[in-house]
């Protein structure tokens, strides 16, 4: 059986065949160009981050810092007053929390009232030291007049008393030699007693003197009391004062004040509540001290050094770029500060590269910076 002519059939497929080959090599030119040129730029941008980590060292999960204060209370009591409230700016000395200080205001002043009884009852007492040292130096002046009087006497008559003894004795031996007449002795027996009472007598007064003198003396020695006395309310005087210090202390206390220039972050009390001493009241930080954090690792710390210039990008404002300087390199890892150290003393572990703190100051811009946005830093080591 004669197969059928399939001459013009096959013609055709070889003429469309020959037509289709050319269009497939022009896909496939098209095709290698695009991977070839991705590759070039997966290349290129390869190149560039690794001139990049050369010359730069980056970190993108750095914070903004600042000195957060705490202000707590040193005394207990009733908060009757609030002067601020979150995002207020204070000055330093401003008030900001005032508690109930009725009970110790009414204590200073009883302490204050005893401090003045005592002070008036010191001056009583200087008053009488002054009457009594005025009216003893009188006397004591007075009456040792009259004892060096009366040594004077006796002095005088001592003489006196020693010659009429003398006389007598003369007019006795010559009466018995019967010389003189017994009228004579008689006389002469006389003078002797009145001058040897006169004697005695100025004794008798001198050692008068001398006991009303040392009665002056002990007189005297009552200023020596009344100086202890004052001595005593002295020492009850400091006490009183420094009761007093104490509870103005106390008082001072309870107008609790900004430390320093700020703004208030948070407040932890309301009005009415009973707050402890060391409780906190309020949390504030001074928005012109603020810094960067930057957690580097420890291979790339050796590329740091001080006063560096710092590139910064805060995620809150992606548009703006500020520039920071290296203050301060960690002198420890951040694992060493840890509330759970992580010691292996089995040996057996994965290393891990550790990161040190470096602190980057940063000018303030128009309060913006605030505590806790995340930044990143771009650091040129080539400097």
């Amino acid at each position: 059986m004669a197969m059928p002519d399939s001459g013009p059939t096959n013609a055709s497929e070889t003429a469309s065949t020959a037509a289709a080959a050319p269009s497939r090599r022009r896909g496939i030119g098209i095709g290698g160009v695009v991977v070839v040129l991705v590759i070039l730029a997966a290349g290129g941008l390869g190149a560039w981050e690794f001139s990049q980590r050369l010359a730069f060292v980056f970190e993108e999960d750095a914070r903004i810092h600042a000195d957060l204060i705490t202000v707590s209370s040193r005394v207990e009591g009733w908060v009757t007053d609030i002067s601020v409230k979150e995002g207020d700016k204070v000055e330093t000395g401003s008030v900001l929390v005032k508690i109930d200080d009725r009970e110790s205001r009414l204590t200073l002043n009883q302490m204050q009232a005893q401090l003045g009884g005592v002070k008036a009852e010191q001056k009583r007492l200087v008053a009488e030291k002054h009457l009594v040292d005025k009216q003893t130096s009188s006397r004591m002046a007075s009456e040792r007049a009259r004892l060096a009087a009366a040594k004077v006497v006796v002095s005088s008559l001592k003489p006196q008393r020693d010659l009429a003894a003398n006389e007598l004795k003369r007019a006795k031996q010559l009466f018995e030699q019967k010389v003189t007449s017994r009228r004579q002795l008689d006389l002469a027996q006389t003078q002797q007693e009145r001058v040897d009472r006169e004697y005695r007598i100025a004794v008798a007064e001198m050692k008068s003197a001398e006991a009303r003198v040392l009665e002056a003396e002990a007189e005297r020695a009552r200023l020596e009391v009344l100086e202890g006395d004052l001595g005593m309310l002295q020492q009850r005087e400091n006490e009183y004062a420094a009761r007093i210090s104490q509870r103005e202390v106390d008082l001072e206390d309870r107008v609790i004040k900004s430390p320093v220039n700020g703004v208030i972050d948070k407040t932890f009390v309301e009005i009415g509540e009973f707050v402890e001493p060391g409780q906190r009241l309020a949390l504030l930080h001074d928005p012109d001290n603020v810094w960067i954090e930057a957690n580097i690792k420890e291979t790339e710390i050796r590329r740091l050094v001080h006063d560096q210039t710092v590139d910064v990008t805060i995620d809150a404002y992606p548009d703006e770029v500020f520039e920071g300087r290296i203050v301060n390199i960690g002198s420890a890892t951040t694992a060493e500060f840890a509330l759970l150290p992580t010691p292996n003393p089995s040996g057996n572990f994965t290393k891990i590269t550790q990161r040190l703190p470096v602190r980057i100051a940063i000018a303030q811009r128009e309060g913006r910076l605030r505590p806790g946005m995340m930044v990143e830093v771009k650091i040129a080591t080539e400097q």
